[in-house]
Formats: structure tokens, sequence, C-alpha cells
């Protein structure tokens, strides 16, 4: 499986509290804080419910 480096680029706040959730579940806290995950079929739905407030990269690994 490839691997995805996921960045949280917009603010939580003020967000659906299931979309916060999500955030959190991907292991992001803090703006411009990053996490590589194996691109799984639960991460890539976990990733696009929450895109608009991503930055996510592919990475060579």
């Amino acid at each position: 499986m490839s691997k995805v480096k996921v960045t949280l680029v917009r603010s939580t706040i003020n967000r659906n509290a299931v979309h916060r959730k999500t955030v959190r579940a991907l292991g992001l806290r803090r703006l411009q804080q990053s996490r590589v995950h194996e691109l799984s079929p639960s991460v890539r739905g976990m990733i696009n419910q929450v895109r608009y407030m991503l930055k996510v990269e592919e990475t060579g690994e």
C-alpha cells in the first residue's frame, strides 16, 4: 500500500462535530501538523470527508 502525508491547513473551529472528530481520528490536533498514514479504504474515506481542511501528498515510500 502507498502512504500519504496529511496536513491540517484549515481550523476546526465552527466546523461540524463529525468533521472535528474525523480530523482528530487522523491524528491531527493543530494547524500545519502532519501525519503519515497507510492509504487504506477507511483512511481514504476520512480524508475525503474533510478534504477541504487538509493538504494531502503522496510519499515515495
